[in-house]
């Protein structure tokens, strides 16, 4: 926080690092590192995580580092760690005051960066942003313009598979997709949880919507700028669920209620009970009779129960906490 004072006393412009998670990413990683490196606001470093990848992805990205050293950094992990403790190392090895998370089949366009930055920058509530993400098979088709949580929390990525002309309107979002998007640092230091960022009880998906939820309960807004774009390959797409590995398939499933757990407090969704049945039970009728191994991924949620809780407690904290020196400040 003071450091952030000092820079706009000097009038610099605020740091910027990238951050991109690897993994057999080596059809993609060149055009988004290339992508990064032409923004037109500077990007203070690069970091790219390779979560030990088997193809050349490595090697692509050494290829870079031959021409731009002292902007890129490369971290080798043996073993895949996953989305969100990888990202997590380059958050803890970065000191900008922006992050931007970004996928490797993700290009973006020149202004990405300033778009979001100089907007954050005017309003400080907001911690995270993203831009209008399209599919790069058709790029008048929404990808992503940030997220939505429903009423029996389940999240979506807004706007998706729509026309891209309906979404040229900005506006305050739920949250943002970990895609394309970029955090303050004064953000991901305030709602940090066990000083971990992204839960790394995730391993990978829906870590971005655990962000938003828990940034939301503690007061920070998150924003969709339209006119910064950027092009999503998507690895996975609709109708490829039974391609996906049984390993991803039970993630995707019990992070939701990873999530919940954390993040829902009160006795408010006992309205939204008859429809929380409902889901449930087609839901696990479904994984029952289609995909039973699935449900094998609630032998990991019981397992991670108390460390759940211990992450649950210190929310709750932190909410009441900032709960009271709002009060104070409002007394004063």
């Amino acid at each position: 926080m003071i450091f952030e004072a000092k820079r706009k006393r000097a009038n610099m412009p605020p740091k910027v690092s990238v951050q991109i998670v690897t993994y057999n990413s080596s059809h993609d990683i060149a055009s988004c590192l290339e992508a990064v490196i032409h923004q037109t606001h500077p990007v203070d470093e690069i970091f790219v995580v390779d979560n030990a990848s088997a193809d050349h992805t490595v090697g692509v990205v050494e290829a870079f580092l031959s021409k731009h050293k002292s902007q890129i950094r490369l971290v080798q992990n043996e073993r895949n760690t996953g989305f969100a403790p990888a990202h997590n190392q380059g958050i803890r090895l970065s000191k900008s005051d922006y992050v931007l998370v970004l996928n490797p089949d993700v290009v973006l366009a020149p202004d990405y960066i300033k778009q979001l930055v100089e907007m954050m920058e005017r309003n400080p509530t907001i911690g995270s942003a993203t831009g209008m993400l399209v599919f790069q098979d058709n790029e008048e088709i929404i990808d992503s313009t940030g997220l939505v949580m429903n009423r029996i929390w389940r999240a979506f990525d807004r706007g998706a598979g729509e026309p891209r002309q309906q979404w040229s309107a900005s506006g305050e979002v739920f949250g943002v997709s970990g895609a394309a998007a970029i955090y303050s640092r004064i953000m991901i230091d305030d709602i940090s949880i066990q000083g971990q960022f992204f839960d790394e009880d995730f391993f990978a998906y829906k870590e971005d919507v655990d962000v938003a939820w828990r940034a939301g309960l503690l007061g920070w807004k998150a924003y969709y700028c339209a006119e910064a774009l950027g092009i999503h390959k998507r690895g996975w797409k609709k109708g490829q669920r039974g391609a996906r590995p049984l390993f991803i398939r039970q993630r995707s499933f019990i992070n939701r209620y990873k999530m919940i757990y954390k993040n829902l407090s009160g006795a408010g969704w006992v309205r939204n009970l008859p429809q929380l049945l409902a889901y449930e039970i087609s839901v696990h009728g479904y994984m029952l009779l289609r995909e039973p191994k699935v449900l094998g991924a609630w032998v990991d949620f019981w397992r991670q129960r108390p460390n759940l809780k211990a992450k649950r407690r210190e929310l709750k904290e932190k909410v009441l906490n900032k709960s009271k020196d709002k009060a104070t400040e409002a007394s004063k």
